[in-house]
């Protein structure tokens, strides 16, 4: 998928955050500023956080929670360096926990995420414009998917 602008990515997170359900892993991967965090507040929208506008990279506190219709675990992995530092976050409590988890910057640390995950690869195409891949591991995540590409249907303006 291609979004145009930060708030196009923001709806988009939104309307994949209301297809998701208890105990779901959305694993974000791409470069410094290709959007993860902003698909994260359109996420957490669509999850029932009324105040998606406060999702912040949790860079420094490596994890957020936010109460939504189900609870968001908003986790970053930037900052760690070695394998050993991720497990001490005490990860698996949010991964089987009551609610989705969010990990920004997956992919430096693939062996924490589980087994069935939905994967987004976020790229940079020029300033405002995301090129995003979506790839479902795991049967259960094979619907989300399908529902996500369904065409939006927009109000029509008067």
């Amino acid at each position: 998928m291609v979004s145009r602008s930060p708030e196009a990515t923001i709806a988009l997170g939104r309307r994949l955050g209301s297809l998701l359900t208890k105990g779901d892993v959305v694993a974000l991967c791409g470069p410094l500023g290709s959007g993860k965090t902003t698909l994260t507040k359109g996420l957490a929208a669509g999850l029932g956080f009324v105040e998606s506008a406060e999702v912040k990279s949790p860079t420094f506190v490596l994890i957020h929670e936010y109460a939504g219709r189900l609870p968001v675990y908003h986790v970053d992995l930037y900052r760690l360096d070695q394998l050993e530092e991720a497990a001490r976050l005490g990860l698996e409590q949010y991964l089987d926990g009551d609610g989705v988890c969010i990990i920004e910057w997956a992919d430096k640390f693939p062996s924490l995420v589980p087994r069935a995950h939905l994967r987004v690869t976020l790229a940079h195409h020029d300033v405002t414009t995301r090129h995003l891949q979506f790839t479902a591991h795991g049967p259960h995540y094979a619907p989300v998917l399908q529902a996500l590409q369904q065409p939006l249907r927009l109000p029509r303006k008067h």
